[in-house]
């Protein structure tokens, strides 16, 4: 009798640049980092060589708090990869942070169907290789 095994297939790992690399480095760390301009305060998220408020090249990554609202999610049902079938049923979800910008992540360490809209989240991090740790969000316990 032959058995077959299936085998576990590997999640593509994301490949941090020069511009994303403070960030990918604070996930390591297990610290949510982004990007905050020393001339006017304005906080931003995805990276940029300068402010997106007043065009100064005076940015710098800072440590958020980590908390945030869920503003916008769904619930998938169907794997967008095989890489991701174990996980489903998942949520993806935009969370506002605490000091403004609006980032996509996943909900974890919740049912699915418990994730709301206004609902508060910290950040959490999963390990995916030695380098790389993932951002996501579990909801804050009262």
């Amino acid at each position: 009798m032959m058995t077959t095994a299936i085998a576990k297939i590997a999640k593509a790992l994301p490949v941090p640049t020069g511009e994303t690399q403070p960030f990918w480095e604070g996930c390591r760390n297990q610290e949510l980092r982004i990007q905050q301009c020393g001339a006017c305060g304005h906080y931003q998220f995805y990276p940029r060589l300068y402010c997106t408020a007043c065009m100064s090249e005076q940015v710098e990554w800072v440590r958020a708090s980590g908390r945030g609202t869920v503003l916008s999610f769904t619930v998938v049902y169907r794997p967008v990869t095989k890489a991701f079938a174990e996980e489903v049923p998942y949520v993806v979800a935009l969370v506002t942070l605490e000091e403004g910008p609006q980032l996509m992540s996943n909900i974890i360490e919740c049912d699915p169907e418990q994730v709301a809209i206004g609902m508060p989240v910290e950040s959490v991090f999963e390990d995916w290789s030695e380098d790389i740790a993932v951002l996501k969000f579990r909801p804050v316990l009262a």
